[in-house]
């Protein structure tokens, strides 16, 4: 399975909503080879490394094919216009949240990275449009996109191929897990999520999520 990077987006941080409140959620493309390490994209910043960033939030990628429907639903929106509306790094199309899984390891250029779990909303993907029901939306809608940690570092640029080269765990897709420890659907499937809780290759944060709602 194999799909086109078409953009690799970086961003600096800057004034969010007021001066006091910086944030770096305004990504845009970089232009040729762009060195990834095991903190992401050379360049690409984050204001909050409490919530950002890190070795399992490494590379954000927000699927290119939710931007119909997010046309749809908000209308003419400038910046549904290129590839970085939702603070993405990476940008690919044919890859969705009922494809992805936990665990996935992709070629992107010369580097590997690994699923390690999906990304909870937050209220700035809202603000940054102007429309605050955008994150309840992303919930309810599951379109969430997903969060890479870096196995080999390398290097990409836009036009690289981005192959899927192991999927070990194709029953944990990134839908499915966000239904379970973001969406509400743990307490349908108390046993799923006890046993996404007991997962190495699921991020810190989300084992610990999933071992709260697991009791």
């Amino acid at each position: 399975m194999t799909f086109t990077l078409t953009a690799l987006l970086a961003g600096r941080i800057a004034p969010f909503r007021a001066a006091d409140e910086p944030s770096a959620i305004g990504k845009v493309p970089v232009p040729g080879r762009v060195r990834i390490g095991p903190l992401g994209l050379e360049g690409d910043e984050q204001a909050d490394r409490r919530y950002h960033g890190g070795p399992d939030k490494a590379l954000h990628h927000y699927p290119a094919d939710h931007y119909p429907f997010w046309r749809g639903e908000i209308g003419d929106h400038p910046l549904l216009g290129a590839p970085g509306a939702f603070g993405e790094n990476i940008a690919v199309s044919g890859l969705t949240e009922t494809e992805a899984c936990l665990g996935d390891r992709y070629r992107l250029g010369s580097a590997t990275i690994e699923l390690s779990h999906g990304r909870q909303p937050c209220w700035k993907q809202g603000h940054r449009f102007g429309e605050p029901w955008v994150t309840a939306r992303i919930v309810k809608t599951r379109r969430s996109g997903w969060y890479y940690r870096v196995i080999e570092p390398g290097e990409a640029q836009a036009g690289d191929a981005f192959e899927l080269l192991d999927r070990p765990l194709p029953e944990w897709t990134v839908e499915r897990m966000f239904g379970l420890l973001i969406a509400g659907d743990h307490k349908r499937d108390p046993a799923a999520v006890r046993a996404l809780a007991a997962m190495p290759v699921l991020a810190e944060a989300w084992r610990w999520r999933a071992a709260e709602l697991a009791g």
